[in-house]
């Protein structure tokens, strides 16, 4: 999703946009050739999810959490710096970010636009990365049975009191 986001604010194309781990590692373009490489570099969740119960069917609980991505795209090639600027730029435009909203996401924050020249075969290839932080809500439905019945007592001095609950 993040690798269209970037096609589309860019206008890179599709296969000049990378993920920045892949189980084989692809050769890397020349120096000529403007590309992006994008990754997922952190995942912050928050302290306290909601958890809710659903008496539906046997029952289950619902986690409900929100968790900031971080997401650092790094911009190669002789108009990279160009290509970074319009990306960390676009993503401000409300109609951008439909993807975002439409996948429970929206934009946390955009960082600033830094040059990190790589050494690569004793020559220096132009590199430009910003991150971009997106939070995203994440929902997680575990199997927790409904309680059917159960056989209580209570004891507070000086009330005694026997509870049985039933469905």
């Amino acid at each position: 999703m993040f690798q269209q986001m970037i096609v589309g604010l860019t206008g890179l194309p599709g296969n000049m946009v990378r993920p920045r781990w892949q189980p084989t590692v692809p050769k890397q373009p020349e120096a000529t050739i403007n590309w992006c490489s994008i990754g997922v570099t952190n995942s912050d969740a928050d302290a306290n999810p909601v958890m809710a119960h659903s008496p539906a069917g046997n029952g289950s609980d619902s986690l409900l959490r929100n968790e900031v991505l971080t997401i650092l795209a790094s911009f190669y090639g002789p108009n990279a710096s160009a290509y970074a600027a319009q990306a960390r730029d676009g993503i401000f435009i409300s109609q951008n970010n439909d993807m975002l909203t439409a996948n429970s996401m929206g934009l946390v924050s955009v960082g600033d636009k830094l040059p990190v020249p790589e050494l690569v075969n004793q020559q220096w290839i132009r590199r430009f990365d910003f991150e971009i932080r997106i939070r995203r809500q994440v929902v997680r439905t575990y199997n927790v049975l409904n309680i059917l019945s159960a056989q209580a007592t209570i004891d507070s001095d000086p009330l005694t009191e026997s509870i049985d609950v039933s469905q």
